[in-house]
């Protein structure tokens, strides 16, 4: 039972570390979708936080579905 508790909390954790990163995802965005305001460091590093982020809930994931084999 532990155990199912650990992974929903990792899960919740995981949801809502990738969703507040998404805003900064967008926060570099303009109208329209195209490049914004911000300027080449701050989208540069936006997106290192942005898909560092997806890498690791992914990888997460990867390694969950691994161990329960």
């Amino acid at each position: 039972m532990t155990s199912l508790r650990m992974r929903a909390s990792l899960t919740a954790t995981a949801t809502i570390v990738a969703l507040s990163y998404a805003a900064t995802a967008f926060a570099s965005q303009g109208p329209g979708g195209g490049t914004g305001t911000a300027s080449h460091f701050t989208q540069v590093a936006m997106a290192i936080l942005v898909y560092g982020a997806s890498a690791i809930v992914v990888a997460a994931g990867l390694i969950g579905a691994a161990r329960r084999r």
